[in-house]
């Protein structure tokens, strides 16, 4: 809910602006979009064995078009769920299999589109800000399997990953007055693990891994 409430702050802040810039030579123009898509998600890093993960991703941009600019610039609020796995083995040393994991992320983004052709390609590049859940394993029965490069650190041990983030996003986005494909690459450069490393566990553990999603999405704009 405090999510959708600052969605609302944002709209509320873009008519002001549209409201207050009536004395300019030129017409500023606004959109509301609504937009749906499929994530490929992973966390980079050298001390576990990964493996990207599919998930979704739904949104609402609320957009500012600068028609004599070569930029525009939208508001972006989204949710996604996300997979990944993550190499582990059972305590009996068996073979090392991948165990997925679900993390649910919420992000908030300002992005500049940089006009390719006109407002109907745009080249689009800004800053995030990133909440997540803790990371949810989707087999229960495999919390204890120990995880690959460690003696007795199991896979019940990475749940607890630091839940804010700030990201990078680029992309590119394509379409024209109502309709628009996009695609995105989002990096986090925060350490996901901070937290998991700070536990008190039986085995010591310094994992660093950084975020990174892609997204394919489709929007709707009004």
């Amino acid at each position: 809910m405090k999510t959708f409430k600052k969605y609302y702050l944002l709209v509320a802040f873009i008519g002001l602006f549209v409201t207050n810039s009536t004395c300019q030579n030129y017409r500023i123009q606004n959109s509301i979009g609504v937009y749906g898509g499929l994530t490929q998600f992973n966390i980079d890093t050298d001390d576990l064995t990964t493996e990207s993960g599919s998930g979704w991703l739904v949104g609402l941009a609320a957009t500012v078009d600068l028609p004599h600019r070569w930029y525009n610039v939208s508001y972006n609020i989204q949710l996604a769920e996300n997979q990944f796995g993550v190499g582990a083995s059972p305590i009996s040393a068996g073979q090392t299999q991948f165990v997925d994991y679900k993390v649910f992320t919420a992000q908030i983004a300002l992005i500049g589109h940089l006009k390719i052709i006109d407002k109907y390609l745009t080249i689009d590049v800004g800053p995030m800000l990133q909440y997540n859940g803790d990371l949810d394993i989707q087999d229960e029965t495999k919390e204890s399997y120990i995880i690959d490069g460690y003696n007795t650190a199991t896979l019940n041990d990475l749940p607890e990953v630091s839940n804010f983030n700030i990201n990078a996003a680029v992309g590119a986005t394509l379409g024209f007055d109502s309709f628009k494909v996009r695609a995105q690459y989002i990096y986090g450069f925060l350490n996901s693990f901070k937290s998991t490393n700070n536990q008190n566990l039986a085995e010591s553990i310094n994992i660093e891994g950084n975020q990174n999603m892609l997204v394919f999405s489709a929007m709707f704009l009004f």
